[in-house]
């Protein structure tokens, strides 16, 4: 590496067990004339990942391989990783790094620390890979039992596995289907078709024991702008029909309707679709409660806006992953705020939806998934849509920006109505 040029980096993520040190062994082993750096931790008490690397790749650690302490790198670790990509910068010449992030990890927020702090000036990110175990991902997203349903986390608590797989694929710039071997072809197509409509444009490919091509994996595919399904699908739609904005109530239920054919879709070859639902009203709390908490499990990713009657002041978002689903409390609308200060920010986000009697007050919804009923989902919905203003009682739906509550969690019997006390570990 010439002075003054910054170092490539690639991000390794994925779920325990997915094959992530397999991976990183394949690549060192391959790596050819590349000086190659590498950052490996896990959740143990013992990094045992750095252990494996370092034996099979016969580096011994702090010879290529740092090894950092106890947890997560991409929370409670943070300064310790930004200390030591900055110290290999200085003290070794190397041609690449990859950092290992552990399985309850997501890939975004470690690369953000290569753009946001003094690594910056160091490294370039070059991309974004997450390992997918594909049986686990079709027995958790299809019709299977997976073995697991939850990641824990480095103090014990644990999270639901099915928000952490999609997060770790929508933030990747490539995808590894990895243990093929372990799905039927048909399983292994669904998974793909999922994989591709969570995460539209990312690299996909398909392998056994993490044999990815070297230069594939070490390539420059990062792209920070790159679509997110769900948004992507929201972005697309937003010139769909205005019936869809201007509804008051059950009364005027055809401004309702579903526009099934006019819908734009994320087709795919095994059938993985997408739909908008848009409402300018809000919904009983009880009402959405029971059927965003209880989704058939044909949707494998909901995430949107809610109006909720009786907190009409506060803009909820919605996120689902197969089985959890929860609630959070964003802050509040735009059109609950002073006068002066709703000018002000329409001034300064023109592209902002706003509506002459309910500002930007709206539900808001994207659903993934394969072989929805999406005329059922969105008539159950609107079963429970209420006229602005008519009274209503929003119960444990929390008011307090970031407070979250679960509608559905795969650690215990799902609920009909937010629970009191349920705000589960981490963010969505």
């Amino acid at each position: 590496m010439n002075a003054g040029e910054t170092i490539p980096v690639t991000v390794l993520g994925g779920s325990l067990g997915a094959g992530k040190t397999t991976l990183l062994n394949h690549l060192l082993t391959n790596a050819g004339d590349r000086d190659i750096a590498v950052l490996v931790n896990d959740m143990g008490s013992v990094n045992v990942d750095a252990e494996l690397v370092a034996e099979e790749s016969d580096l011994a650690v702090g010879d290529g391989v740092t090894e950092l302490s106890n947890g997560c790198i991409c929370c409670e670790l943070q300064d310790d990783l930004e200390t030591a990509v900055v110290r290999l910068a200085r003290e070794r010449s190397f041609d690449h790094l990859v950092v290992e992030a552990s399985g309850v990890s997501e890939p975004g927020p470690v690369a953000r620390l290569f753009v946001t702090s003094r690594a910056a000036a160091r490294y370039d990110v070059a991309g974004l890979a997450t390992v997918v175990d594909s049986r686990l991902f079709a027995d958790t997203f299809g019709d299977g039992d997976p073995e697991r349903t939850v990641a824990e986390e480095g103090d014990g608590s644990v999270r639901p596995l099915s928000d952490l797989l999609v997060e770790q694929v929508e933030s990747a710039d490539l995808v590894v289907l990895n243990k093929r071997d372990l799905v039927s072809d048909a399983e292994l197509a669904a998974v793909r078709d999922a994989v591709e409509a969570l995460r539209p444009g990312a690299t996909v490919v398909e392998t056994d024991h993490g044999d990815v091509d070297v230069d594939l994996l070490l390539s420059d595919l990062h792209d920070p702008d790159a679509p997110v399904g769900w948004r992507a699908a929201l972005e697309s739609d937003m010139g769909g029909d205005e019936r869809d904005q201007d509804g008051h109530g059950d009364h005027d239920r055809d401004d309702h309707e579903h526009d099934h054919d006019e819908t734009p879709h994320a087709e795919a070859t095994y059938g993985v679709t997408s739909f908008v639902y848009r409402r300018r009203a809000p919904l009983d709390p009880d009402g959405a409660a029971a059927v965003l908490g209880d989704l058939p499990d044909s949707v494998v990713r909901a995430k949107g806006s809610l109006w909720i009657a009786g907190a009409e002041d506060v803009h909820y978002t919605y996120s689902q992953a197969g089985p959890s689903a929860y609630v959070a409390a964003a802050g509040p609308w735009v059109a609950s705020r002073p006068e002066f200060e709703q000018d002000t920010y329409r001034r300064n986000h023109p592209e902002l939806d706003w509506h002459d009697d309910h500002g930007d007050r709206r539900t808001e919804l994207v659903f993934i998934g394969r072989g929805m009923d999406e005329d059922a989902l969105a008539a159950a919905l609107d079963d429970h849509l209420l006229d602005p203003g008519a009274s209503a009682d929003a119960g444990d739906y929390p008011t307090e920006p970031g407070a979250e509550v679960a509608l559905a969690e795969p650690t215990r019997e799902r609920e009909s109505v937010p629970t009191a006390g349920t705000t589960p570990e981490g963010g969505r």
